[in-house]
C-alpha cells in the first residue's frame, strides 16, 4: 500500500510540474524596450519547432464566404509548427475532424493537406493579398507582424517577465498612439537571448481580457529536416492544383471601382500592381481596408451580417450594416444605383468607418 501511495504522489508531482514551473521565480537580463524590440524583429530567421495554441474572441458574426475566417477569429486553434526559414515552414492545424496541414516551400508555392478529405492541394502563384490563415497566429509570426506594422506609431515599454513553455521570457508592451485604433495594447513575451516570441496577447481598447492570445506550450530550436517540410502523397489520396486567388473568397469577386486617394483623413497606401480594386487606408494598428464586391455576392454580405446581429444603417440612400467587435469593426453598404457592395473593415472605430463610408459614397465613380 505504501508503495502505491508513493506512485500516486509521483504521478501527482508529474501532473503538477507545469503549474509548479509557472510559479517559479523568473529572472531575465535587463533589456531596454528598444533592445528587446530589436531582438524580436531579428529573430525572424530562427529555426524552431513546437506546439502552440491561439484563442481568439473577436466576436465576428458568421458571414457567407468567410466562414473559415470567422472560425479562426472566434475560437481556439491548435497548431504543430516547424520553421526552417520565413519562407520554408509547416503548420498543422489539429481538430476533432482531423488535420489541415500547410507546407510553405517557397514564396510562390505551398501545399495544403486535408486529412478528412484525404486531399493534397498545390497552391501556385504569389499571394500579395489574402485572408488570414492559422499560420499567421503562431506567436513569432503574429508578434513580428504587429511590431512591423506598428512601427513608430506606437510607444514601447518593458513589462514583467513570465515563464512560457518552461522558459523565462522577457516582456514588451506596445501601445498604439492613434486614438482611433481599436487596439488598446499588445503584450509580447520573448526569449531574451534569441528574441523568439513565445506569447502574444492583444487587448481591445478599454478591455481587461485579451481578444487574441497565442502562446507556445512547447518549443525548442530545430535543425530543419526536409522530410518534415515536404508533403508526401500517400497511395489512394487525391491531388489537385489551384491558384492562390481561388483561396481568397471575397477577394476573387471584386468590382472595378475608382477608389479615392483619402478617406476619413486617412491616406490610401500604395498597392501591388494588379490590385487597384483594393484600398488600404491609414497605417500601423489603425488601418482599414476597402473592397467593392460585385453582384449578388455583395448583396449577400449585407443580409448575412444583419441576420447575424449587425446594426442596419443607410448610406447614400442604400442599405447597409455596421458590425462591431473588440478588435475589428466593419461597415457594409450598397449605394442606390450601384452594382457593387462596399466593405470597409479594420482596426479602427466604427464611427471612423461610417465617416469613411459617407465620404466614399460622395466621391466614388464607376468606370
Amino acid at each position: 500500500m505504501r508503495r502505491w501511495a508513493l506512485v500516486a504522489v509521483g504521478v501527482a508531482l508529474l501532473c503538477g510540474l507545469p503549474v509548479i514551473a509557472s510559479a517559479l521565480p523568473v529572472s531575465v537580463p535587463q533589456l531596454t524596450a528598444s533592445q528587446l524590440r530589436e531582438r524580436i524583429l531579428t529573430s525572424a530567421d530562427e529555426s524552431y519547432a513546437g506546439y502552440a495554441e491561439s484563442n481568439a474572441t473577436f466576436g465576428l458574426p458568421p458571414v457567407s464566404g468567410l466562414t473559415g475566417l470567422t472560425a479562426l477569429l472566434n475560437g481556439a486553434t491548435k497548431m504543430r509548427v516547424w520553421q526552417a526559414t520565413p519562407s520554408r515552414w509547416r503548420v498543422d492545424v489539429l481538430s476533432d475532424a482531423g488535420e489541415r496541414d500547410t507546407y510553405q516551400l517557397r514564396d510562390n508555392t505551398s501545399y495544403i493537406w486535408d486529412s478528412g478529405n484525404e486531399l493534397l492541394t498545390e497552391v501556385r502563384g504569389p499571394q500579395a493579398y489574402r485572408l488570414p490563415r492559422p499560420a499567421d497566429l503562431v506567436p513569432p509570426a503574429l508578434a513580428l507582424r504587429l511590431l512591423s506594422e506598428a512601427g513608430r506609431q506606437a510607444s514601447y515599454h518593458v513589462i514583467a517577465p513570465v515563464r512560457v513553455a518552461g522558459q523565462q521570457a522577457a516582456g514588451l508592451r506596445l501601445t498604439p498612439t492613434d486614438p482611433a485604433s481599436t487596439v488598446g495594447r499588445v503584450d509580447i513575451w520573448a526569449d531574451p537571448s534569441s528574441g523568439l516570441p513565445l506569447l502574444v496577447e492583444i487587448y481591445g481598447r478599454g478591455l481587461g481580457r485579451p481578444a487574441l492570445k497565442s502562446q507556445f506550450f512547447q518549443v525548442s530550436p530545430w535543425h530543419p529536416d526536409q522530410r518534415v517540410l515536404t508533403p508526401v502523397r500517400s497511395p489512394g489520396t487525391g491531388f489537385t492544383v489551384t491558384g492562390s486567388g481561388n483561396l481568397a473568397g471575397a477577394l476573387s469577386k471584386l468590382g472595378l471601382v475608382a477608389l479615392p486617394a483619402e478617406l476619413a483623413g486617412r491616406i490610401r497606401q500604395p498597392v501591388q500592381p494588379g490590385f487597384d480594386e483594393i484600398g488600404v487606408y491609414g497605417g500601423g494598428l489603425s488601418t482599414f481596408v476597402l473592397l467593392a464586391v460585385r453582384g449578388p455576392d455583395g448583396q449577400g454580405l449585407i443580409s448575412d451580417a444583419i441576420s447575424a446581429g449587425g446594426a442596419p444603417l443607410s448610406i447614400a440612400s442604400g442599405p447597409g450594416v455596421v458590425i462591431g467587435a473588440p478588435l475589428i469593426n466593419a461597415v457594409i453598404f450598397r449605394p442606390a444605383g450601384f452594382f457593387v457592395t462596399f466593405l470597409l473593415a479594420g482596426t479602427v472605430s466604427a464611427d471612423l468607418l461610417e465617416q469613411a463610408a459617407t465620404e466614399l459614397a460622395e466621391q466614388v465613380t464607376l468606370p
